[in-house]
């Protein structure tokens, strides 16, 4: 299951840097994940400010 990020996205960027397949990108409203190329790694949602980014 791919790791996705919530609405207390403050859009920061810090999360795209750790992907290492390059799977988060900004979206409209705040950075979105692409749940296809989402390797369910995690490396992500430790660097993110805000908590943002969940399972």
């Amino acid at each position: 299951m791919a790791y996705k990020i919530t609405d207390g996205c403050i859009s920061c960027g810090a999360c795209a840097s750790e992907c290492p397949v390059g799977a988060i990108s900004e979206g409209d409203d705040h950075y979105v994940i692409d749940a296809d190329a989402c390797l369910d790694c995690g490396s992500c949602a430790p660097v993110c400010p805000t908590d943002s980014i969940e399972a």
